[in-house]
């Protein structure tokens, strides 16, 4: 084939160091928008940025120029300087170094947006932790649990 093509979509999720509840509402629209400008600052083409006080959901696609691993360091690495420059009450930010990255079929985009888009309600039901496990079941993901939380 003469030419590179690429239609990648990932729904990623991480959380805050020891899942602390640095994201409220005085940051949390800043941060998605930050975190979607540093995604599409390395090509990876962000559909929607959200998540909850302890942790972010992000859906993009995957640019074919990086790894994803590159862009997790990338984003993680920009949006805690970031945040850490918005105040004392930010001085102690940092994201647990682990994430999740599963794929997406581009027909359910519009499923993964209105999930992202429902975080406040979600948590009302269920925590980080129990989302992440189902996550893990959804896409059989084989994790130590002994490691998934620190």
């Amino acid at each position: 084939m003469a030419q590179s093509l690429s239609n990648v979509y990932v729904h990623i999720t991480f959380s805050t160091k020891k899942r602390y509840p640095f994201i409220n509402d005085d940051i949390k629209q800043e941060l998605w928008t930050y975190i979607g400008g540093v995604c599409k600052a390395l090509e990876c083409n962000p559909i929607r940025v959200g998540g909850h006080n302890d942790h972010v959901h992000i859906c993009c696609q995957l640019s074919k120029k990086i790894a994803q691993m590159k862009l997790l360091e990338e984003v993680k690495k920009a949006s805690s300087k970031w945040i850490k420059t918005k105040g004392n009450a930010y001085s102690k930010f940092y994201w647990q170094d682990g994430y999740g990255i599963f794929s997406v079929n581009p027909s359910e985009i519009g499923r993964v947006v209105k999930y992202i888009d429902n975080q406040n309600e979600h948590h009302k039901k269920r925590t980080f932790q129990e989302e992440l496990l189902a996550f893990l079941k959804k896409y059989e993901v084989e994790y130590d649990e002994r490691y998934l939380w620190e």
